[in-house]
């Protein structure tokens, strides 16, 4: 068994661009892209007669959850226009697989209407079945999921994790001994095939992508500054009613804790709050964290994807930066065009 290549790397220079941002949560992902949705747009450098944002987080896709998503405003939304927004209930879940099916869907009406995709976000996974196509995990089992839950409530999460190391030792290094979400996922993978997730990731198909992706990638120079801006964007949600949004998410919603759009960060804490299992001070200092170590994941992720033109976020003159790349990027697009 082999690892499939980087498709990106692969994309004949002739199809048509789609930029991808990505980055750590507080890196400034949003701002850049609108900045450079409307400077495209305004100066129509290189062909682009307008952009089009596709949301790669797997938390802005759900309605009503809006505080604790950092999701777009109506005011960026009617600015620069946005796809894979409040599309699902909170009640519902939403993978990869059906991510990737969108996202190209919408980069091919994108790109029919003349525009181009940009598509921006955290969630790594996203991502990586974009560029990378996806393996032929196993469907999901409730009934299996249930039975997880129930063993996790008994012995926690630390001890789900060190059984998925025992079984799973390369998946259960990059996972941390709380992220309920993944470790259920390994281990019901495990349960149900008897083979590891990590030996299933090896078999990736990749399939071949009509268009060409610009991968770029923000990180901080400083960690400790991104750590501040973390610390800062988790108080302003909790000034703004992230307590209450899920508590009218709790009264709109038949939800409960398990569900993906509830173990979100800052969701899974406020949840825990309502419950009474965590005071102000404890859900305030728990987000934060649970924020800080989301960060750490993403950019071990953003770390590990090949082909990336990387900027640093915290640099004062990013946008300068990253629309000098991108102009010399969609030129050479529209060189070969030309040329063929």
């Amino acid at each position: 068994m082999t690892r499939g290549h980087d498709a990106g790397a692969r994309s004949d220079a002739s199809l048509p661009p789609a930029l991808l941002i990505m980055g750590p949560t507080a890196s400034g992902k949003s701002a850049l892209a609108m900045a450079l949705a409307e400077r495209l747009a305004a100066t129509g450098d290189v062909g682009v007669g307008g952009v089009e944002i596709i949301s790669v987080d797997s938390a802005q896709v759900y309605c009503d959850m809006n505080v604790g998503t950092a999701k777009p405003g109506l005011e960026e939304q009617r600015a620069v226009r946005h796809h894979l927004i409040d599309i699902l209930p909170p009640t519902q879940a939403y993978s990869a697989a059906r991510f990737r099916e969108d996202a190209l869907q919408h980069c091919a009406d994108i790109t029919a209407r003349g525009h181009l995709p940009l598509l921006v976000g955290g969630t790594m996974l996203y991502f990586k079945a974009l560029r990378e196509g996806l393996s032929s995990l196993p469907q999901a089992n409730p009934g299996l999921r249930q039975e997880l839950d129930a063993e996790a409530g008994q012995r926690g999460w630390p001890a789900m994790h060190a059984e998925l190391a025992r079984i799973d030792p390369v998946t259960a290094a990059r996972l941390q001994p709380a992220d309920s979400q993944r470790i259920q996922r390994a281990l019901e993978i495990y349960r149900l095939t008897g083979v590891p997730m990590s030996e299933h990731l090896l078999t990736e198909r990749i399939t071949h992508l009509p268009f060409r992706l610009i991968p770029i990638g923000l990180e901080p120079s400083d960690r400790s500054v991104l750590h501040r801006r973390i610390e800062q964007r988790f108080s302003i949600m909790l000034n703004a009613g992230l307590a209450e949004e899920v508590q009218e998410l709790r009264k709109k919603y038949d939800l409960h804790a398990a569900m993906p759009s509830m173990r979100t960060v800052g969701y899974r804490q406020a949840w825990e709050h309502l419950e009474g299992r965590l005071d102000t001070n404890a859900f305030r200092d728990q987000g934060i964290y649970a924020t800080r170590q989301l960060a750490k994941r993403q950019l071990t992720w953003l770390r590990g994807m090949q082909g990336m033109k990387t900027f640093d976020c915290l640099a004062s003159d990013l946008l300068p930066q990253v629309l000098q790349h991108l102009q010399q990027e969609l030129a050479s697009v529209q060189s070969a065009h030309v040329a063929i």
